[in-house]
């Protein structure tokens, strides 16, 4: 009878799918070793697959720096900025440029479009840099590009320390190690090492004294020996220098000539002739004051757990480089550089990537093999068949290695977004209904032997038309998630490529590998066994269901009533950006007033670690503070803003509270508490650095205010401060400071230096002097160091001295420089800052306790209200919100797209609308579900839970679609519609139950981990679960009732003359539950 079978199959797609079955079955050893081949492949795709925490989501941008340390803020901008911006206008695909103008410094940010290429953008400006250096006049600077790096590029931070350390202030040094002597070692062993690894774009060195080789003059030698400043100049200049003579040939071989006159020591520095009277000694450099080693004036300082100031380095990761691999890196050249350093110098690491990468990778590891075991159990309770769960068990690691394999074509890397989403109850829900039908029909045909090959054929071409349709939806779906741009489509796209390749790969395993290795594996046969999990289930089910059948109406209004409630939950969930991944370490941004001295600025930062390390011992493990900025000013703070890190304990060491948000609010009364007069922002350390690279500001909210006068800027932005702090849910509101900075201004009076015939570059010279001039280096070995002059400390402590300062006019007389121009010490701005060639100022805030959306709502109903920005300004709101709204309006588009694709293939394979809308109704009720679970959990609506919803619109479709295929298929067999319906349900109850609970409890380890990382998954786990739930009921109860109800009018015969597929079976007592289309 087994042998009389025979399916016929009328549709091309058909043919070829079972055609595709049959061969993998006569050719199974050739499938088995094609496919272990591949998963070698996977493998090796695995081992160099790049791993980070986090996709970096920072956009296509370039810096431009220019020091220019004669200038305040509005004189870089007009002189340096404004030039530069009107130079880089109109290069191509050029979106945004962002700058800061600050005392002594120029910071543009050029951002790109979405997909340029970083090193064309890089040449473009490098092209317009020489334009650029043209259009800023002499003498002002001359522009830079920053590193090639991004938010995440900062991925090694480490303290240089020494032991012993001098005391501040000691006179004696030579026991002891100065923060002078450490910054040296950092810059010319570690960093010079460090440099080498590769992926390292930068070292950047902060913190400690950066040496030079000063002259300290005193101005009152200068007037009794007539000497000028200039004059000083002059000679440090042509007395350190070599020269080449060529060469001279002597006894037949060419000897080369080389002057050697370049200083090397303070004696040689010391002994350089000024000025030689016509009668007397000569005037050496030594006679006019102190030579000596000093440190160069500095803009920033570090500081760390209370003890005072430090050194530190940090790794800057170029772009596109794997983290993991260059902080490994990194790690072995500091290991290896160990050794070498001088007795007593260590290095101490308190920032390791790797190690946040390690805790959200485990956190993915950990919910994908909780995952699959939950995947697998479901299988072996409800299949009843333990061969037949672990060859559908086999799909998951093989799915994967194909993914990886995908993965690395496509340069994406394996984090938290495109690895953490993947659910393995997804993958193998095709091998689920392929093994389940070849397990029923061997069982039913009770084959044997050879037998086996044909059943196997059969059983698994019955389902590979609709196993096929379905994962091919499901795999549509996500390409409106390819349509994302900005921030959101950079952390979502290589999670939906990813689930894409997994999927692709599921379905060929469950149409080849499945069907090839069942022959092997029930070569003997099998027995079919109804589990007691299945057993438990028909006896609830089969009742439940014969009582909704016989009350359509009523069913039909139940679930539309359901429906309609879900949908009034929606305006009270809020919304947010993204859920903030728990970075294991805050980041707070102290601001004081602009007046603030470095010194005062070091002071409080040491007082406000000692707060935290001291009062929160149990949860801090390290405090590092970030004040003002370094050399390579990548980030252009002054000294009135602190960054602090403080790296974190595990969260099982906590004992104060087990809650972030608690312990930030904690924390941050207490600073306000012990530090009033300050402003305190909490963030993380990477959230912190990419905020700020992606928009400009470092905070969930910011107002900007464009405008022309700085002063009315100002009073606008305070007047934006007070209704901000009248919005439920505002934290940490602060102003952009743009005035404070006092200036002592030496206004050069024209008329009196033609008096005396001095020029203006002459009382220049002194006041250059007062923050050192320089004029050359001095080489120690590969060593090079800054050689300045620089007026003594007590000849610049106050106006009065620095009045008292002589100029030399041409005919030797010495003229203070009091009587040649004006002090004045006046309040100026203390930066300036501009977008779209106008100036800015942002006003900024953190929001807790609510969701974003809501705040922002309230926020512009209430700035609208108070009517304080004045005509001809306007404001915009940006930050996390900028994000939020962009990302919003793009799934607007696609969230629909994803629909309209669905239906239009389920119209497509059905060639009728009522069983196409039939299966769509899937979608809308397991939105209620994924509705309802949020509301449940509390958590906003954000776009990882949009992409959640995206994913549950394909997922929803695959039971509607069984369950009307098998319908259509009893109805072909002679089954009216009612029957059928009836029959199909109970028939399908099974491969229904497993494909629904494998789904959802693949997303359960996601939807309840609570380790680093689960913040960003659980959005979209919890939308699947909650979805999966609604939908599956709907399915075995909703569907088959409203399924009767709509086509009880119709013949069987009018049932199979609109169908695309059919399916002729043997007469039998019972026949199997494949299901075709």
């Amino acid at each position: 009878m087994a042998s009389s079978a025979k399916v016929t199959l009328t549709s091309p797609e058909a043919s070829m799918l079972a055609a595709i079955v049959g061969l993998s079955t006569q050719n199974r050893l050739l499938v088995v070793f094609f496919v272990l081949l591949v998963g070698a492949v996977g493998v090796r795709a695995a081992n160099l697959l790049p791993i980070d925490a986090v996709p970096d989501v920072t956009n296509v941008q370039v810096q431009v720096l220019t020091t220019a340390p004669a200038l305040g803020p509005l004189e870089v901008e007009q002189f340096v900025t404004a030039p530069i911006e009107n130079v880089m206008g109109g290069l191509p695909r050029l979106e945004e440029v962002r700058s800061l103008s600050k005392f002594g410094l120029s910071a543009i940010t050029l951002v790109f479009e979405e997909g340029t290429d970083t090193y064309f953008a890089r040449q473009m400006v490098a092209e317009r840099l020489a334009d650029a250096r043209e259009a800023i006049p002499e003498g002002y600077g001359s522009p830079e590009m920053g590193p090639i790096s991004t938010g995440l590029g900062e991925i090694y931070q480490f303290e240089v320390k020494g032991e012993p350390m001098c005391a501040a202030g000691a006179d004696d040094t030579d026991a002891c190690y100065t923060p002078m002597e450490l910054r040296t070692v950092l810059d010319w062993y570690v960093a010079y090492q460090l440099r080498s690894v590769e992926g390292v774009v930068e070292v950047n060195s902060f913190g400690g004294e950066l040496k030079t080789y000063e002259v300290q003059v005193d101005p009152h030698r200068l007037v009794s020996r007539q000497i000028s400043l200039g004059q000083v100049f002059e000679a440090l200049e042509k007395n350190n220098a070599n020269a080449g003579g060529a060469y001279i040939e002597t006894a037949g071989e060419q000897l080369l000539i080389r002057g050697e006159g370049l200083v090397e020591t303070i004696d040689d520095i010391k002994n350089i002739v000024v000025s030689t009277p016509s009668e007397g000694t000569p005037v050496l450099v030594g006679d006019l004051g102190n030579v000596t080693l000093a440190p160069m004036v500095r803009q920033g300082a570090v500081t760390r757990d209370g003890r005072g100031e430090i050194v530190i380095g940090i790794a800057m990761m170029l772009m596109g480089e794997n983290s993991r691999t260059v902080a490994e890196g990194v790690k072995e050249k500091l290991a290896a550089v160990g050794p070498s350093l001088p007795p007593g110098v260590t290095i101490d690491t308190f920032y390791d990537r790797t190690e946040l990468v390690a805790r959200t990778i485990k956190t993915v590891v950990k919910n994908l093999i909780e995952g699959s075991v939950l995947v697998i159990a479901v299988l072996l309770l409800l299949l009843g068949n333990v061969r037949g769960g672990l060859l559908v068990a086999t799909s998951i690691p093989l799915s994967m290695l194909c993914a990886f394999i995908g993965m690395n074509l496509l340069g994406l890397s394996g984090n938290l977004m495109s690895l953490g989403a993947i659910d393995f109850g997804l993958i193998v829900d095709g091998s689920v209904v392929v093994v389940e039908s070849i397990v029923r029909r061997l069982a039913h045909e009770r084959a044997r032997g050879t037998d086996v090959d044909k059943h196997v054929a059969i059983g698994a071409g019955e389902v590979a038309r609709p196993v096929a349709f379905a994962v091919a939806i499901i795999t549509l779906v996500y390409l409106p998630i390819l349509t994302l741009q900005g921030v959101e489509g950079k952390m979502f796209r290589p999670m939906a490529l990813t689930v894409i390749f997994a999927l692709v790969a599921s379905l060929l395993i469950a149409l080849t590998l499945m069907p090839a290795m069942a022959t092997i594996v029930f070569r003997n046969g099998t027995d079919e066994k109804e589990t007691f999990v299945l057993s438990l289930a028909r006896r609830i089910y089969e009742p439940a269901l014969d009582k909704v059948m016989q009350r359509p109406k009523r069913t039909l209004i139940g679930a539309l009533v359901a429906f309609a409630l879900s949908l009034l939950v929606v305006p009270f969930l809020g919304a947010e950006f993204v859920p903030t991944l728990d970075e294991g370490a805050f980041a707070i941004q102290a601001v004081r007033l602009p007046s603030i001295s470095l010194e005062e600025a070091v002071r409080s930062t040491t007082r406000l670690e000692k707060i935290l390390v001291e009062r929160f011992p149990d949860e801090v493990s390290t405090v590092v503070s970030k004040t003002g900025r370094p050399e390579i000013a990548t980030d252009p703070m002054g000294v009135d803003i602190s960054d602090i890190f403080i790296i974190l304990k595990p969260h099982d060491d906590w004992k104060k509270t087990h809650d972030k948000e608690e312990l930030v609010a904690m924390m941050e009364e207490a600073l306000r508490n012990e530090l009033p007069g300050q402003q305190f922002s909490f963030s993380q350390p990477i959230e912190l650095r990419t905020n700020e690279l992606i928009s400009g500001v470092r905070s969930d909210v910011a107002v900007s205010i464009y405008g022309d006068d700085l002063d009315r800027l100002k009073t606008t932005a305070d007047a934006v401060v007070r209704v901000l702090n009248g919005v439920a849910g505002a934290a940490d509101v602060k102003a952009e400071q743009v005035a404070g900075l006092p200036v002592l201004r030496v206004h050069v009076d024209r008329a009196r230096i033609a008096r005396y015939g001095i020029n203006v570059a002459d009382v220049l010279d002194a006041v250059k002097a007062m923050g050192g001039r320089a004029v050359g280096e001095v080489f120690e070995g590969r060593k090079r160091f800054t050689l300045q002059v620089r007026l003594a400390a007590e000849a610049r402590t106050d106006k009065a001295a620095i009045a008292h300062l002589p100029i030399a006019a041409p005919d030797g007389t010495l003229i203070p420089l009091g009587q040649l121009a004006s002090l004045e010490i006046e309040d100026g701005p203390a930066q300036v800052s501009r977008e779209r060639a106008s100036r800015r100022i942002s006003v900024e805030a953190n929001v807790r306790g609510r969701d974003l959306a809501g705040f922002v709502a309230e926020a512009q109903l209430k700035l609208a209200d108070a009517k304080v920005v004045p005509d001809g300004y306007f404001v915009e709101w940006g930050g996390q919100f900028e994000n939020l709204e962009a990302a919003t309006g793009r799934l607007a588009v696609a969230v629909p797209l994803a629909l309209v694709l669905i239906f239009m293939l389920l119209f497509m394979d059905y060639k009728a609308v009522k069983p196409a809308l039939l299966i769509y109704m899937n979608v809308p009720f397991a939105v209620s579900g994924g509705v309802l679970a949020l509301a449940i959990r509390g958590i906003p609506l954000s776009i990882s839970a949009a992409v959640g919803f995206i994913t549950l619109f394909g997922i929803a479709v695959l039971n509607g679609i069984l369950l009307v295929s098998a319908f259509r298929r009893l109805e072909r067999r002679g089954l009216d519609p009612f029957a059928a319906a009836t029959a199909g349900a109970r028939e399908q109850l099974r491969p229904v139950l497993m494909t629904g609970l494998v789904a959802m409890l693949g997303f359960v380890p996601m939807a309840i981990a609570s380790s680093a990382g689960a913040e960003v998954q659980r959005p979209l786990a919890t939308v699947a679960i909650g979805g999966l739930i609604t939908s599956t009921m709907f399915s075995v109860f909703v569907l088959p009732t409203i399924y009767a109800w709509i086509f009880g009018t119709r013949s069987p015969r009018a049932v199979a003359d609109s169908t695309s597929a059919e399916v002729t079976k043997p007469p039998r007592d019972t026949p199997p539950t494949g299901v075709a289309s």
